[in-house]
């Protein structure tokens, strides 16, 4: 069956695995075999299982794989567009239920080719909770959408795996190619948390509380109440107060009106009027434009922990995006949102969120108007989520379009049991157009502030939004903020941000613009430059020294990086070796790959010995990672 397409189901639970050969997957994709009819196509059918520890700086990450026959949908079955249902909130230790997972017609963008060698993908944007200037009104509807991006086109001028330093193997074998991601139903990751439980949404009740009002709360308001009130809330005009008149009078009735005003438009206040012998409910601003940024403390049971955590399910949108979206229709900022990690776009993804004051029966209340999302699984805390808590991801994969024969999938699957994978930081660390996010992350830690503007805002080549590429000409030609602005219908992305902080804080500010972009998003930038660096630190540490430790590697012992001295070579194997992300609290190996560290931060202009920055948020302190990752229990 040499050279035959045919399908693989993966479960893999890593912090991330992908396995590629860079010079395949830098092919034209339009140069993929056809795929055949479903009916000539041969499958393999086998189950592989397996779990993994990685250490990430101090955090274990552990998980296990197992491969599956994809091929037992009927074309009828892999036609129909399964949405979000209860058939889909999964149980179980092993992740996800035997049935593949939920397929997609029309899924916008191309897939992947990928080959089999063994590559790391890692995903994770560092989220904190983080005081954000007045944000902007709330965007139209439809603007999650735009238009389509074709990933074949983005990819013409995006980054390449040879561009971040992915560009060893840990194995000579020829490993074999297919398609990774053709839908985003093919790549489906449930979180795994720091207490080793695999994230499921399997239930969608609302936790019992005497506090929460009815469910009339969002039924009682008009849709016209609702605009002006939405209207009021972000100052989009100039009244001061909005008067409800209580049709039917009844102290009930009034209750209700004021518990919706408050719970669904946070920041406003109301009182009852009597004006001509008529009752009013009057909706006013409590403490004018901050009110927005912080939940009514004092509405908030003392006996309820302050976050609300729970479960989101969503397809074919990343972590920051949904979250942008839970905000639009909960009309609140987007920093009261905490989580573990990021998630990918092309996928199907299961994680925690948690949320600072807003009650699960208000979330649960998303589940009757958002698509591709899914809340449940509620429960109150004391604490918010803190980014890398998590031990890792439970991921299934399906593998398109095989091209390799029965022994060539066959040695990529033991190497990758007895060897394991590079633990590389994958594509999605470092952004899809061309300007790399580690590019901005090198300028914010050279101070030069008018290069990370100018990185941000000007034209660049490859797939983008029209809008994105219209606000971007618009900048170029005028170099004025407010203009650009107008271009943009979503002012919550980072050019939209930056755009506004520009606009509010002038040309000569830079640092306060930029400021205005959420923490998380601004550190993803520094912590992509990092990942940069790591990635090609240990293709030189391969080519250097092999897949052996060498005196001079550093190993973890505890929290605390040591050195291997000659005499201890031999109690050590290259899965103990862990190699340092850049920063001021870190230790570098004692043989060639440290000059070769300096080297690389002295060529951006950059001190390798002061890591620390004027502004304290991009001072690094660095951290540990496994350059090998090997699973375990592979059966």
């Amino acid at each position: 069956m040499s050279g035959r397409p045919c399908s693989w189901l993966f479960r893999v639970t890593l912090a991330a695995a992908a396995l590629l050969r860079p010079e395949q997957r830098a092919r034209p994709l339009a140069a993929r075999p056809a795929a055949r009819p479903r009916s000539l196509v041969p499958g393999f059918l086998g189950a592989l299982k397996m779990e993994m520890t990685e250490m990430t700086g101090v955090s274990l990450k552990r998980g296990s794989l197992a491969v599956e026959d994809n091929d037992s949908l009927t074309p009828a079955e892999e036609a129909k567009r399964q949405k979000v249902s209860e058939g889909w909130l999964t149980k179980g230790q092993d992740g996800i239920d035997n049935n593949s997972p939920p397929s997609c017609e029309n899924v916008p963008g191309l897939p992947k080719v990928v080959s089999a060698g063994k590559r790391k993908k890692h995903s994770g944007a560092p989220l904190q909770e983080e005081e954000e200037e007045e944000e902007d009104g709330l965007s139209e509807e439809g603007e999650e959408e735009g238009e389509a991006e074709s990933f074949a086109d983005m990819m013409k001028h995006g980054l390449t795996e040879l561009d971040v330093g992915i560009t060893k193997f840990v194995s000579s074998h020829q490993g074999f190619s297919g398609i990774l991601k053709e839908r985003y139903s093919d790549f489906v990751v449930h979180e795994i948390g720091k207490d080793g439980r695999i994230s499921h949404l399997d239930d969608l009740s609302i936790p019992v509380d005497e506090e929460d009002p009815s469910e009339d709360v969002f039924t009682v308001l008009t849709a016209e109440e609702k605009q002006r009130l939405e209207e009021l809330q972000l100052f989009k005009n100039k009244e001061t107060s909005v008067a409800i008149e209580v049709v039917e009078d009844t102290k009930e009735k009034r209750t209700v009106i004021h518990q919706a005003i408050k719970s669904l438009f946070p920041g406003l206040e109301t009182k009852t009027e009597d004006r001509e012998g008529k009752k009013y409910i009057v909706a006013y601003h409590a403490a004018g434009k901050k009110a927005l940024a912080n939940p009514r403390k004092h509405s908030w049971p003392k006996s309820r922990g302050s976050y609300c955590h729970f479960v989101l399910y969503k397809e074919n949108k990343d972590t920051m995006d949904a979250i942008n979206v839970l905000s639009k229709y909960l009309r609140v900022k987007p920093n009261i949102f905490s989580y573990m990690g990021t998630k990918d776009k092309r996928a199907i993804t299961v994680q925690e969120i948690a949320v600072l004051k807003i009650t699960a029966q208000r979330l649960a209340h998303l589940n009757k108007c958002l698509m591709n999302f899914k809340l449940g699984n509620f429960s109150y805390q004391k604490n918010p989520l803190k980014l890398g808590e998590l031990q890792g991801n439970h991921f299934t994969v399906v593998l398109r379009n095989i091209t390799g024969t029965d022994d060539q999938v066959e040695q990529a699957m033991n190497s990758l049991k007895e060897i394991g994978f590079i633990n590389y930081y994958g594509m999605q660390r470092f952004g899809t157009t061309a300007v790399p996010t580690y590019q901005v992350g090198r300028a914010i830690l050279q101070n030069s502030w008018a290069e990370v503007m100018d990185l941000i805002l000007k034209p660049r080549s490859g797939a983008e939004k029209g809008y994105l590429v219209r606000c971007r000409e618009e900048w170029a030609k005028t170099k004025d903020p407010a203009a650009a602005l107008r271009k943009l219908p979503v002012k919550r992305c980072v050019e939209g941000q930056l755009l506004r902080g520009l606009s509010k804080y002038g040309m000569k500010n830079i640092v306060s613009a930029f400021g205005i972009i959420p923490r998380n998003n601004r550190l993803m930038y520094i912590h992509s430059y990092q990942s940069y660096v790591w990635n090609n630190m240990v293709s030189k540490r391969i080519e250097e020294y092999g897949l052996t430790p060498v005196p001079g590697d550093l190993v973890l012992k505890g929290a605390t990086a040591t050195y291997i001295e000659e005499e201890d070579v031999n109690n050590y194997s290259i899965h103990d070796v862990v190699m340092p992300l850049p920063g001021f609290d870190v230790i570098y190996p004692k043989h060639k790959i440290s000059d070769a560290y300096r080297e690389m931060l002295t060529a951006d202009n950059l001190d390798i010995d002061n890591m620390r920055h004027k502004i304290r948020d991009y001072s690094l302190s660095g951290a540990y990672r496994k350059i090998i990752i090997r699973p375990q229990n592979v059966s």
